[in-house]
Protein backbone atom coordinates (compact mmCIF):
# COMPACT_ATOMS: atom_id res chain seq x y z
CA UNK A 1 0.00 0.00 0.00
CA UNK A 2 1.73 3.43 -1.02
CA UNK A 3 1.87 6.18 1.61
CA UNK A 4 -0.96 8.39 -0.02
CA UNK A 5 -3.58 5.13 0.18
CA UNK A 6 -2.71 5.16 3.94
CA UNK A 7 -2.80 8.64 4.65
CA UNK A 8 -6.66 8.54 2.79
CA UNK A 9 -6.97 4.55 4.55
CA UNK A 10 -5.84 6.54 8.39
CA UNK A 11 -8.33 9.68 7.29
CA UNK A 12 -11.22 7.82 7.05
CA UNK A 13 -11.00 5.64 9.62
CA UNK A 14 -10.40 8.70 11.98
CA UNK A 15 -13.27 10.58 10.41
CA UNK A 16 -15.98 8.22 9.04
CA UNK A 17 -16.20 10.33 5.99
CA UNK A 18 -13.90 9.50 2.81
CA UNK A 19 -11.44 12.02 2.07
CA UNK A 20 -13.09 12.86 -1.37
CA UNK A 21 -16.54 13.79 0.13
CA UNK A 22 -14.68 16.00 2.75
CA UNK A 23 -13.06 17.95 0.01
CA UNK A 24 -16.44 18.43 -1.58
CA UNK A 25 -18.05 19.60 1.71
CA UNK A 26 -14.99 21.99 2.16
CA UNK A 27 -15.82 23.43 -1.21
CA UNK A 28 -19.33 24.22 -0.69
CA UNK A 29 -18.62 25.80 2.61
CA UNK A 30 -18.24 29.42 0.59
CA UNK A 31 -21.55 29.15 -1.45
CA UNK A 32 -23.34 28.22 2.15
CA UNK A 33 -21.72 30.71 3.44
CA UNK A 34 -22.74 33.60 0.24
CA UNK A 35 -26.29 31.93 0.20
CA UNK A 36 -26.83 33.13 3.64
CA UNK A 37 -25.23 36.52 3.33
CA UNK A 38 -27.46 36.93 0.05
CA UNK A 39 -30.53 36.04 2.53
CA UNK A 40 -29.70 38.40 4.76
CA UNK A 41 -28.97 40.93 2.49
CA UNK A 42 -32.16 40.38 0.84
CA UNK A 43 -34.32 40.26 4.52
CA UNK A 44 -32.96 43.87 5.18
CA UNK A 45 -34.24 45.16 1.96
CA UNK A 46 -37.37 43.28 2.58
CA UNK A 47 -37.97 45.16 5.92
CA UNK A 48 -36.68 48.59 4.88
CA UNK A 49 -38.87 48.73 1.86
CA UNK A 50 -41.97 47.43 3.44
CA UNK A 51 -41.39 49.72 6.59
CA UNK A 52 -41.03 53.05 3.95
CA UNK A 53 -44.39 51.50 2.30
CA UNK A 54 -45.69 51.66 5.97
CA UNK A 55 -44.30 54.86 6.51
CA UNK A 56 -45.65 56.06 3.12
CA UNK A 57 -49.49 55.18 4.18
CA UNK A 58 -49.70 57.94 6.56
CA UNK A 59 -47.63 60.70 4.88
CA UNK A 60 -50.26 60.11 1.65
CA UNK A 61 -52.98 61.21 4.55
CA UNK A 62 -50.88 64.07 5.63
CA UNK A 63 -50.38 63.13 9.26
CA UNK A 64 -47.74 65.34 11.19
CA UNK A 65 -47.24 64.66 14.85
CA UNK A 66 -46.97 67.74 17.61
CA UNK A 67 -44.24 66.79 19.50
CA UNK A 68 -45.35 66.84 23.47
CA UNK A 69 -43.16 67.63 26.11
CA UNK A 70 -43.12 64.66 28.81
CA UNK A 71 -40.75 64.63 31.60
CA UNK A 72 -41.13 61.52 33.19
CA UNK A 73 -37.89 59.51 33.98
CA UNK A 74 -37.03 56.20 33.01
CA UNK A 75 -36.68 53.64 35.65
CA UNK A 76 -34.28 50.27 35.44
CA UNK A 77 -36.97 47.82 37.38
CA UNK A 78 -37.17 45.58 34.05
CA UNK A 79 -40.64 46.97 33.03
CA UNK A 80 -41.66 49.78 30.60
CA UNK A 81 -44.60 51.59 31.13
CA UNK A 82 -46.55 53.39 28.15
CA UNK A 83 -49.87 56.01 28.77
CA UNK A 84 -51.88 55.01 25.65
CA UNK A 85 -54.37 57.62 24.35
CA UNK A 86 -57.40 56.80 22.13
CA UNK A 87 -57.27 60.69 20.57
CA UNK A 88 -61.02 61.95 19.45
CA UNK A 89 -61.44 63.70 15.85
CA UNK A 90 -60.96 67.45 15.94
CA UNK A 91 -64.02 69.41 15.12
CA UNK A 92 -62.28 72.65 15.20
CA UNK A 93 -59.05 74.13 16.09
CA UNK A 94 -58.94 73.35 19.94
CA UNK A 95 -56.98 70.85 21.46
CA UNK A 96 -58.36 67.38 20.79
CA UNK A 97 -60.09 64.88 23.81
CA UNK A 98 -59.02 61.62 24.23
CA UNK A 99 -61.45 59.30 24.27
CA UNK A 100 -59.45 56.40 26.09
CA UNK A 101 -56.43 56.28 28.87
CA UNK A 102 -54.55 53.32 29.37
CA UNK A 103 -51.54 52.45 30.79
CA UNK A 104 -49.88 49.36 29.01
CA UNK A 105 -46.91 47.85 30.72
CA UNK A 106 -44.88 45.17 29.74
CA UNK A 107 -42.54 42.90 32.20
CA UNK A 108 -39.06 42.12 30.56
CA UNK A 109 -38.16 39.67 33.07
CA UNK A 110 -41.42 37.90 33.34
CA UNK A 111 -43.10 38.55 29.62
CA UNK A 112 -46.30 39.50 31.31
CA UNK A 113 -48.20 42.08 29.32
CA UNK A 114 -50.86 43.97 31.41
CA UNK A 115 -53.18 47.09 30.68
CA UNK A 116 -54.67 49.18 33.27
CA UNK A 117 -58.00 51.14 31.53
CA UNK A 118 -58.92 54.42 33.73
CA UNK A 119 -62.32 55.91 33.29
CA UNK A 120 -62.05 59.60 31.99
CA UNK A 121 -64.57 60.43 34.31
CA UNK A 122 -62.92 59.62 37.01
CA UNK A 123 -63.37 63.38 38.89
CA UNK A 124 -59.72 64.40 39.54
CA UNK A 125 -57.51 67.42 41.20
CA UNK A 126 -55.66 68.44 37.88
CA UNK A 127 -52.14 70.86 38.97
CA UNK A 128 -50.96 74.14 37.88
CA UNK A 129 -53.67 76.16 39.05
CA UNK A 130 -57.00 74.22 37.43
CA UNK A 131 -60.09 73.54 39.41
CA UNK A 132 -61.60 69.95 39.27
CA UNK A 133 -62.22 68.52 36.12
CA UNK A 134 -62.55 64.54 35.28
CA UNK A 135 -59.50 62.88 34.31
CA UNK A 136 -59.33 63.33 30.14
CA UNK A 137 -60.57 66.98 30.62
CA UNK A 138 -56.19 67.24 31.94
CA UNK A 139 -55.09 65.97 28.19
CA UNK A 140 -57.39 68.82 26.99
CA UNK A 141 -56.06 71.42 28.85
CA UNK A 142 -52.15 70.43 28.68
CA UNK A 143 -51.80 67.71 26.55
CA UNK A 144 -49.90 63.95 27.52
CA UNK A 145 -47.58 66.03 30.20
CA UNK A 146 -50.58 67.26 32.33
CA UNK A 147 -52.58 64.47 32.10
CA UNK A 148 -49.46 62.60 33.92
CA UNK A 149 -48.78 64.86 36.26
CA UNK A 150 -52.67 64.27 37.21
CA UNK A 151 -52.17 60.12 36.77
CA UNK A 152 -49.39 61.25 39.56
CA UNK A 153 -51.42 63.58 42.04
CA UNK A 154 -54.63 61.08 41.81
CA UNK A 155 -53.48 57.50 41.18
CA UNK A 156 -49.93 57.22 41.95
CA UNK A 157 -48.87 56.49 38.14
CA UNK A 158 -45.85 57.47 36.40
CA UNK A 159 -45.87 56.29 33.14
CA UNK A 160 -42.30 56.52 31.27
CA UNK A 161 -43.95 57.04 27.76
CA UNK A 162 -46.82 58.46 25.72
CA UNK A 163 -48.27 56.85 22.52
CA UNK A 164 -51.35 58.89 21.30
CA UNK A 165 -53.31 56.93 18.84
CA UNK A 166 -55.71 58.77 16.69
CA UNK A 167 -58.63 57.45 15.04
CA UNK A 168 -57.33 57.45 10.93
CA UNK A 169 -54.57 55.62 12.52
CA UNK A 170 -56.60 53.38 14.56
CA UNK A 171 -58.86 52.02 11.71
CA UNK A 172 -55.50 52.14 9.15
CA UNK A 173 -54.11 49.71 11.21
CA UNK A 174 -56.48 47.52 11.98
CA UNK A 175 -57.26 47.16 8.15
CA UNK A 176 -53.71 46.09 7.74
CA UNK A 177 -53.38 43.92 10.63
CA UNK A 178 -56.46 41.89 9.73
CA UNK A 179 -57.83 42.67 6.34
CA UNK A 180 -60.70 39.80 6.80
CA UNK A 181 -61.54 41.68 10.21
CA UNK A 182 -61.49 41.00 13.70
CA UNK A 183 -63.72 38.47 15.07
CA UNK A 184 -66.12 40.26 17.62
CA UNK A 185 -69.41 38.97 19.54
CA UNK A 186 -71.45 42.33 19.36
CA UNK A 187 -73.89 41.63 22.64
CA UNK A 188 -76.34 44.54 21.22
CA UNK A 189 -77.37 46.49 17.92
CA UNK A 190 -75.36 49.52 17.98
CA UNK A 191 -75.33 52.62 16.25
CA UNK A 192 -75.71 55.71 18.31
CA UNK A 193 -72.75 58.16 18.00
CA UNK A 194 -70.18 55.49 16.75
CA UNK A 195 -70.23 56.28 13.13
CA UNK A 196 -71.65 53.17 11.74
CA UNK A 197 -74.11 50.48 12.48
CA UNK A 198 -73.78 47.26 13.97
CA UNK A 199 -75.76 44.54 14.29
CA UNK A 200 -75.81 41.68 17.34
CA UNK A 201 -74.15 38.79 16.81
CA UNK A 202 -70.32 37.44 16.33
CA UNK A 203 -69.24 39.50 13.31
CA UNK A 204 -65.47 40.11 11.52
CA UNK A 205 -65.67 44.18 12.25
CA UNK A 206 -63.05 45.95 9.78
CA UNK A 207 -61.06 49.35 11.05
CA UNK A 208 -64.10 51.61 11.20
CA UNK A 209 -66.41 49.22 13.05
CA UNK A 210 -64.20 48.12 15.83
CA UNK A 211 -63.42 51.65 16.49
CA UNK A 212 -67.44 52.21 16.77
CA UNK A 213 -67.55 48.97 18.99
CA UNK A 214 -65.06 50.31 21.27
CA UNK A 215 -66.20 53.71 21.34
CA UNK A 216 -69.88 52.51 21.97
CA UNK A 217 -71.20 54.47 25.39
CA UNK A 218 -75.02 54.49 25.27
CA UNK A 219 -76.49 51.77 27.36
CA UNK A 220 -77.09 51.10 31.06
CA UNK A 221 -73.38 50.12 31.66
CA UNK A 222 -72.26 53.81 30.09
CA UNK A 223 -68.25 54.15 30.37
CA UNK A 224 -68.08 50.78 31.82
CA UNK A 225 -69.03 48.83 28.85
CA UNK A 226 -66.90 51.12 26.60
CA UNK A 227 -63.65 50.12 28.56
CA UNK A 228 -64.58 46.51 28.67
CA UNK A 229 -65.07 46.77 25.15
CA UNK A 230 -61.58 48.20 24.67
CA UNK A 231 -60.28 45.66 26.63
CA UNK A 232 -62.46 43.32 24.46
CA UNK A 233 -61.12 45.20 21.36
CA UNK A 234 -56.81 45.12 22.63
CA UNK A 235 -57.68 41.09 23.05
CA UNK A 236 -58.93 40.43 19.46
CA UNK A 237 -56.05 42.69 17.71
CA UNK A 238 -53.20 40.70 19.80
CA UNK A 239 -54.53 37.29 18.71
CA UNK A 240 -54.26 39.01 15.23
CA UNK A 241 -51.11 40.25 15.52
CA UNK A 242 -49.91 36.60 17.00
CA UNK A 243 -50.46 35.41 13.35
CA UNK A 244 -47.98 34.25 10.43
CA UNK A 245 -49.33 37.09 8.41
CA UNK A 246 -49.40 39.70 10.60
CA UNK A 247 -44.69 38.64 12.01
CA UNK A 248 -44.34 38.15 8.02
CA UNK A 249 -46.37 42.14 7.79
CA UNK A 250 -44.34 42.98 11.02
CA UNK A 251 -42.27 45.62 9.06
CA UNK A 252 -45.04 47.51 7.29
CA UNK A 253 -47.16 47.45 10.36
CA UNK A 254 -44.07 49.12 11.89
CA UNK A 255 -44.16 51.43 9.50
CA UNK A 256 -47.94 52.32 9.23
CA UNK A 257 -47.77 52.62 13.36
CA UNK A 258 -44.54 55.04 13.33
CA UNK A 259 -46.72 57.70 10.67
CA UNK A 260 -50.05 57.13 12.79
CA UNK A 261 -48.86 56.80 16.44
CA UNK A 262 -47.42 59.72 18.09
CA UNK A 263 -45.23 58.65 21.15
CA UNK A 264 -41.73 59.22 22.87
CA UNK A 265 -40.83 56.09 22.53
CA UNK A 266 -38.05 55.42 20.21
CA UNK A 267 -37.31 52.61 17.73
CA UNK A 268 -34.93 50.84 19.74
CA UNK A 269 -37.58 50.18 23.05
CA UNK A 270 -40.18 49.31 20.17
CA UNK A 271 -38.10 46.90 18.73
CA UNK A 272 -36.87 45.01 21.77
CA UNK A 273 -40.64 45.13 23.71
CA UNK A 274 -42.18 43.78 20.23
CA UNK A 275 -39.40 41.06 19.39
CA UNK A 276 -39.40 39.73 23.17
CA UNK A 277 -43.57 39.91 23.83
CA UNK A 278 -43.92 37.98 20.40
CA UNK A 279 -41.00 35.35 20.65
CA UNK A 280 -41.57 34.59 24.60
CA UNK A 281 -44.33 37.05 25.92
CA UNK A 282 -46.89 35.45 28.03
CA UNK A 283 -50.29 35.80 25.61
CA UNK A 284 -52.49 36.15 28.67
CA UNK A 285 -53.10 39.92 28.71
CA UNK A 286 -53.92 41.07 32.64
CA UNK A 287 -56.60 44.08 32.63
CA UNK A 288 -57.61 46.47 35.80
CA UNK A 289 -60.52 48.79 35.52
CA UNK A 290 -59.59 52.10 37.41
CA UNK A 291 -62.14 52.57 39.51
CA UNK A 292 -62.14 49.41 41.23
CA UNK A 293 -65.50 47.64 41.99
CA UNK A 294 -66.92 49.21 45.55
CA UNK A 295 -64.39 52.31 45.30
CA UNK A 296 -66.73 54.73 43.78
CA UNK A 297 -69.75 56.68 43.72
CA UNK A 298 -71.87 58.30 41.42
CA UNK A 299 -71.97 62.37 41.23
CA UNK A 300 -72.82 65.39 39.60
CA UNK A 301 -70.17 68.47 39.28
CA UNK A 302 -71.83 72.32 37.49
CA UNK A 303 -69.12 72.24 34.96
CA UNK A 304 -68.10 68.84 34.47
CA UNK A 305 -71.73 67.09 34.29
CA UNK A 306 -71.73 63.19 35.62
CA UNK A 307 -68.43 62.74 37.01
CA UNK A 308 -67.25 59.02 39.19
CA UNK A 309 -65.65 60.17 42.68
CA UNK A 310 -63.57 57.78 43.72
CA UNK A 311 -62.04 56.24 47.25
CA UNK A 312 -58.14 57.52 45.74
CA UNK A 313 -56.00 55.42 48.79
CA UNK A 314 -58.28 52.40 47.42
CA UNK A 315 -57.17 52.59 43.69
CA UNK A 316 -53.54 52.93 44.48
CA UNK A 317 -53.59 50.30 46.44
CA UNK A 318 -55.41 48.48 43.87
CA UNK A 319 -52.69 49.79 40.91
CA UNK A 320 -49.57 49.48 42.86
CA UNK A 321 -50.28 45.12 43.58
CA UNK A 322 -51.78 44.64 39.66
CA UNK A 323 -48.88 46.37 38.30
CA UNK A 324 -45.68 45.57 41.04
CA UNK A 325 -46.96 41.68 41.63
Amino acid sequence: MTSQNQSESDDNRQTGIPRRNKKRRIKKRPFIILGIILLLVALGIYINVSYKSGLKVSTDNGKKHQIHKFHSSTRNDGKVNVLVLGEDRKVDSSQPRTDSIMIVQYDYLKKDLKIVSVMRDIYSEIPGGYRNYKMNAAYSLGGPELLRKTLIKNLDIDPEYYAIIDFDGFEEMVDEIAPNGVPINVEKDMSEKIGVSLKKGQHNLNGKELLGYARFRHDAEGDFGRVRRQQQVMTGLKSELLSFNSIVKAPKLAGIARGYVNTNLDDQTIYKTGASFIARGDKNIQTLTVPVKGSYTNATDIESGDVLKIDKEKNKKAIKEFLDD
